[in-house]
């Protein structure tokens, strides 16, 4: 059976309300949950941007079932590699065991921040592998010292670690990255359902892994205003990873996407309630090979709705259609 899955998204909604959107995602019978870890909305009509590893917290002692994991959080620049992983294991110990860190190489939107410029992307994944490397000696236990080619690290030590150790995932789009998720990853996160996406990872060492992907959604009783909302806040969307990484800045966005029209939105996200139209827009994810889906509602203010509709109509016919 396909897992369902529930996404803060930390850019459509302040803290206290994700927290309060996870908990009821949690009744409402989803299976998991992921967290967006973004410093800037992807655009200005988003209007938040939280600290999540802040919200991971509050969710952690607010949930009793429902796993938590970040998708993704990018352990480069705003972060060292070091704090990530005290960060990931803390968040397992207060979840007790519901963790899992998902990485990535990041996105210039939210890395620029810190100043550090942004290099091309074979750094970025030089970056990201050794990133790992230390989060996953200081997983082990012990002091760890290195000089490497991006980071120094001082005899640093994780006094409060988990056992087991946190999975941890890394976000793929293409082949460089399917390789280094195989060698070192325990799950693979994609945002697209790309067949070939999941056969890279199984050949480059990801066989038997489990794999999670993310699908946009826009739920409303009246498709017409689903729509409006999905253009106004999602049309970044269909831009594509290649693109979406490098635009520093929302109003970047907002110019990149200033032709992408309302149907265009549409023929990409199913929007509306008819949960037929949901169902088929998972669908691919099942059939390339994904074990979980989670799904991200557009708009902050229109989560009690959707997951209110999610337990009672949605869930049910992803499940009878999946399970």
């Amino acid at each position: 059976m396909v897992q369902i899955g529930y996404t803060m998204m930390t850019e459509q909604a302040g803290p206290r309300d994700l927290v309060d959107h996870v908990v009821r995602a949690e009744e409402a019978g989803f299976d998991f949950s992921v967290t967006s870890d973004h410093y800037f909305p992807w655009l200005r009509a988003q209007g938040h941007s939280p600290y999540a590893w802040s919200v991971l917290g509050a969710a952690a002692q607010a949930t009793r079932r429902i796993p938590l994991m970040t998708y993704v959080t990018c352990p480069t620049f705003r972060y060292h590699p070091a704090v990530v992983a005290q960060k990931a294991a803390t968040v397992q110990l207060l979840s007790e065991g519901r963790f899992r860190l998902g990485l990535g190489s990041g996105e210039n939107l939210n890395e620029h921040v810190v100043g550090g410029g942004w290099p091309s992307v074979e750094v970025r994944h030089e970056m990201l592998e050794e990133a790992i490397g230390i989060i996953r000696a200081l997983f082990e236990g012990g002091h760890v010292s290195r000089h490497g080619t991006h980071y120094d690290v001082d005899s640093a030590r994780l006094w409060d670690l988990p056992d087991p150790p946190t999975p941890i995932g890394v976000a793929v789009s293409g082949e460089r990255s399917c390789a280094l998720a195989g060698r070192l990853a325990d799950l693979v996160i994609a945002t697209e359902p790309k067949p070939g996406l999941l056969d890279s990872f199984d050949r480059l060492g990801g066989s038997g892994k489990p794999r999670v992907g993310q699908l946009p959604v826009c739920h409303d009783a009246d498709r017409d205003t689903a729509v409006r909302r999905a253009h106004a806040q999602f049309r970044w969307f269909g831009g594509g990873w290649k693109v979406n990484s490098e635009l520093p800045h929302p109003d970047s966005f907002e110019a990149a996407t200033q032709y992408v029209t309302p149907d265009d939105v549409a023929a990409a996200i199913p929007c509306g309630d008819d949960p037929d139209d949901f169902v088929e827009a998972v669908r691919p994810y099942v059939e390339a090979g994904f074990d979980e889906v989670a799904l991200v509602q557009i708009g902050g203010e229109s989560q009690p709705a959707y997951l209110d509709w999610s337990e009672k109509t949605l869930l049910p016919a992803l499940r009878n259609a999946f399970g």
